[in-house]
């Protein structure tokens, strides 16, 4: 068996345990906090498949499916870049209420270690509690992370071909 590594982001979040939830399972918009993509799905249940799309819909980032899903509590799902030919991985995410807000966790679970895949998870998982509790307390990302999404869409043109959406259903 090959060697995988697991990463944990925790932040805390001045919210609701629901403000939290709508915005890592919201499908009617582009999710803020998840690099600005769309999560596409026939449905949020146990063996339903999801892809993260580009706001247009024109490229899919990542695809997987989902493995748990215990609204408000829990969601996790199999992970796996499109432009990577590395195998999936497993992303957790898990909302405890806490006094004044809720306490989030993302893992990222059986990444292979030493794929370009784990070069990307650790500091995307950071970014991304960074921007939910962003999200969740302001209603927008800092301003940082509002100028990589703009830098994301002037390099969209460049994306590899493999991440179409047409080549994931």
């Amino acid at each position: 068996m090959a060697e995988t590594i697991r990463s944990v982001s925790r932040v805390f979040i001045r919210g609701t345990v629901e403000q939290v939830w709508r915005e890592i399972t919201r499908t009617d918009a582009v999710q803020k906090c998840m690099f600005d993509m769309r999560l596409h799905t026939p449905g949020l249940a146990v063996g339903a498949p999801i892809r993260m799309r580009s706001a247009d819909g024109k490229y899919t980032g990542v695809v997987g499916e989902v493995l748990e899903f215990d609204p408000p509590r829990r969601y996790a799902h199999t992970f796996k870049f499109t432009n990577f030919d590395d195998p999936p991985c497993k992303v957790i995410y898990d909302l405890q209420e806490v006094a004044g807000g809720v306490e989030f966790t993302l893992t990222c679970a059986d990444v292979p270690a030493g794929t370009k895949t784990a070069k990307r998870m650790v500091p995307g998982a950071d970014m991304i509690t960074k921007t939910l509790k962003a999200v969740v307390e302001t209603g927008r990302p800092t301003f940082g992370t509002r100028m990589l999404y703009v830098l994301f869409k002037l390099l969209a043109p460049l994306t590899p071909k493999k991440c179409l959406s047409s080549n994931w259903p």
